[in-house]
Parts: structure tokens; C-alpha cells; sequence
């Protein structure tokens, strides 16, 4: 196959920009990065965008991060670990590491990859997507890459179409007919419309396409000026916006479904809310996000446990799960699980009762708990007769309670609690 003919994911690489922290995610994100928070019983959030572009073809990858980054440097080395140098497919991951001076970690997500010219240079690549390691989402990005080439852009933006007073969270893109981006703004207070929609705009996935030597340029440029905050949505875009042409490439166009009739699935899990919801949402009878598809799989590093084990078969002392996910290593003893969502190597004693909980591994929950509604961290030891989710007040004083009257659980709070009773 000559390069002429070969898909273009096999002359483009992924930039996964992975170093924030995620902060509305409260003490889930107090000791990992967002990217590296846990999803869907098995996955962290990191998986979807690493796993869209290998399903796309893509096999030259890089990760940036630098917030509190172990749980997810160690993940992608125990998960992604099977590229091999020899059939030219690379995934580094590249930690802040004052690479320009002792005192300069990443500024912004264009300076993160502005410090890693030379390694993307090694690449010997055409094209780069850049993306934001914090969302799930199932997209090819071949469509886009080819729709970028096709269009003699110089970036091509990944949007969604939200309505209006939604997109006042996101950079809102006002586009002419053609799809040509005419002005970028971040977070603005009346977001620009769709041409002929007046109800609803279009904002930014934080996904960009270029021709590498494109941005290459744009980044050493951007280095060198003082008054920029070195980031895509704040600066590099709208440069591009104003002095060369910018695409929007909309998401519907390239979203991987599990059929025709599904709707196109994003989601933004960065608060408690949003993380609970796009969690029990799969165990949905028909859940819009399909991880059971094996024609685009998520990839993710496997434990090697038992199956989940169901025991106890006694009136109110029955070990069983209706409408829910229990996964691997799990041991459901004696308890009642209801639309909730085990990760692996949960133990749930005798006479408790799990509804709408998302519990996240190796968790332990005693006897005769009552939890509604909450989120568990990973690792923590629920007290025998603990009672969350029915008394929001009492609730409030030891865990947080968000605002959608969803209780997260840490050991800390739980230690903190104990001391205090």
C-alpha cells in the first residue's frame, strides 16, 4: 500500500491532553487525575478517547499529563501496553517534566504539546488529533481527519449541537453555510446560533485536527508570545479563526452507534451529578452508550479475578442484582442490589441493600447498610448498619451531598464520621 493510498489515521497520531485535575469532581479527583477516575464497572474515563483512536487506525499516541498522574501512568502501562516499535506503533506518555526549564511545567494545553515538538517530530507524521482525555463518547476519527484533508482547512473543530443556554459551558463556534468557522468565543453569555436555528449553537468537543507541520509552526509562534495563555481554546483557535480557516466538523457525522435510530452519546462527567447519572444510565435496559459492542470495543486493562458471586437464597438474606452491572471479583453476600453499578471486586454483606449506587472498586459494605444514591470511592470499608441517601441533612454532615441529592463516600469522611461519634 503506498502512502498516497493509505487510510490517513495511518499518517496521523492522538495527542491525548490528560494532566487536569478535574476539580468538580470533589475528593474523587483528590488522588488521581479526571482522566484517570473510573467508568462503567471496568474502564476509566481515559479508555473512550485511547480506544476511539485505535478503533480508527490510528497506532502513534501520546499522552500528556501532570496532575497527581501515577493511577493513570500506571494504568496505561498496564493497559496499553501492547504496541509494538517494531510494526511502528508507539504510545509514550509524557509527564510534565520542565523539558524547557527548571521552572516551567505545562502552561496550557497548546504549551503541552509546544514541549513535546521533538517527540511528535519522531513520529515522521502528517497529520495530528488533538484530544481531551476526560469525556465519553464513541467517535471515528478517520471521518473527521478525512473530512479536515478534504476541505484544505487548517483546523478542523469537533462539535456538538447543544441548546443555547447549555452552551454557555463550552467555546461556542458561529459558522457560515458552508461550515466554516466565523468567530470563536469561550463561555460566552449569549451564545452565537446555528445559521437557521436560532434555538441552538454549536460548541467545541476540545477536538482539533491539523496538518502537523500546520501547527507546528502556530506553536513555536504562541511560544514566543508573551501575552498569550499558550492554550487551543484561548488562543491557538481563534488565531486560526481570524487569520486562516477553521472548520466545524459536527459530531453526528462521525459518532459510533449501536444503531441506526440511537442518538449520538457525549457526555462530560466532570461533576458528582453528571459522573452518578452517565454511570446508572448502563443499566438502562437499552443504555444509549453501547459497551457491549464488539466492532468498536473500549479497551482498558483487565484484572485477572473471579467471576461475581451470588450467595444466600433466604428471605431478606438473598444475594441478588436486578437492573444492574456487577463486575468481576465481586461478592454479593446476602445483599440486594437494584440499578446500581459494581465495579470489580465489590463484597456486600448480609441484610444490606445497594440502590442506585455506583460503587467503585474493591469496596467492602457491611451488614445491614441501607445506601441510596451515592457514589463510593475506591477502597472503602462501609460500617455495618450505615444508612445513606433517606436523610439528606443527616447525610450533609458527614459526606457531600450535591446538588442533585447524590452522596459521595471517602474513607476520610468515614474515619472522620467515627472520630467524631
Amino acid at each position: 500500500m503506498t502512502p498516497a493510498t493509505q487510510r490517513l489515521s495511518a499518517r496521523s497520531m492522538a495527542f491525548i491532553l490528560a494532566g487536569g485535575r478535574g476539580s468538580r469532581l470533589h475528593e474523587l479527583t483528590d488522588n488521581r487525575a479526571k482522566p484517570a477516575v473510573y467508568f462503567g464497572g471496568k474502564t476509566r474515563i481515559i479508555d473512550f478517547a485511547l480506544s476511539n483512536a485505535l478503533n480508527s487506525g490510528i497506532r502513534k499516541m501520546a499522552i500528556a499529563t501532570q496532575y497527581k498522574a501515577h493511577s493513570l501512568i500506571r494504568h496505561c502501562q498496564r493497559g496499553w501496553n501492547f504496541f509494538r516499535a517494531e510494526r511502528n506503533e508507539y504510545l509514550d506518555i509524557l509527564p510534565a517534566s520542565q523539558r524547557v526549564d527548571e521552572n516551567h511545567w505545562y502552561e496550557g494545553t497548546a504549551d503541552a504539546v509546544y514541549q513535546n515538538i521533538d517527540i511528535v517530530d519522531s513520529y515522521d507524521i502528517d497529520y495530528v488529533v488533538i484530544l481531551a482525555g476526560d469525556h465519553i463518547y464513541k467517535m471515528d476519527y478517520e471521518v473527521m481527519i478525512r473530512e479536515h484533508v478534504e476541505s484544505g482547512a487548517d483546523v478542523t473543530v469537533g462539535c456538538l449541537t447543544v441548546a443555547r443556554p447549555e452552551a454557555t459551558a463550552f467555546g461556542v463556534m458561529a459558522i457560515d453555510a458552508s461550515g466554516r468557522i466565523t468567530d470563536f468565543v469561550e463561555k460566552p453569555k449569549d451564545p452565537p446560533a446555528l445559521p437557521g436555528d436560532p434555538d441552538r449553537a454549536l460548541v467545541s468537543m476540545g477536538i482539533y485536527v491539523f496538518r502537523w507541520k500546520f501547527l507546528r509552526q502556530l506553536l513555536m509562534d504562541d511560544a514566543a508570545d508573551e501575552s498569550s495563555q499558550h492554550d487551543f481554546g484561548g488562543n491557538i483557535i481563534p488565531n486560526v479563526v481570524r487569520n486562516g480557516k477553521a472548520v466545524a466538523h459536527r459530531f453526528e457525522d462521525s459518532c459510533v452507534r449501536h444503531s441506526p435510530e440511537a442518538p449520538s452519546y457525549w457526555r462530560d462527567v466532570g461533576t458528582i451529578d453528571a459522573f452518578w447519572k452517565a454511570n446508572i444510565d448502563l443499566t438502562d435496559f437499552d443504555p444509549d452508550l453501547d459497551l457491549w459492542n464488539r466492532d468498536w470495543p473500549i479497551w482498558t486493562y483487565s484484572e485477572t479475578v473471579p467471576p461475581a458471586k451470588f450467595i444466600h437464597n433466604e428471605e431478606s438474606r438473598r444475594g441478588l442484582a436486578l437492573s444492574s452491572l456487577v463486575s468481576g471479583g465481586s461478592i454479593i453476600s446476602g445483599t440486594e442490589v437494584r440499578n446500581s453499578l459494581l465495579f470489580t471486586g465489590v463484597h456486600s454483606n448480609s441484610w444490606s441493600t445497594l440502590t442506585e449506587a455506583v460503587v467503585l472498586p474493591y469496596v467492602n459494605i457491611g451488614r445491614h447498610a441501607r445506601l441510596s444514591k451515592v457514589v463510593i470511592d475506591r477502597g472503602v470499608t462501609i460500617p455495618e448498619g450505615l444508612i445513606v441517601g433517606e436523610d439528606p441533612e443527616e447525610d450533609a454532615k458527614w459526606f457531600r451531598v450535591t446538588p442533585g441529592g447524590v452522596t459521595l463516600i471517602t474513607q476520610t469522611m468515614l474515619d472522620r464520621r467515627a472520630g467524631q461519634r
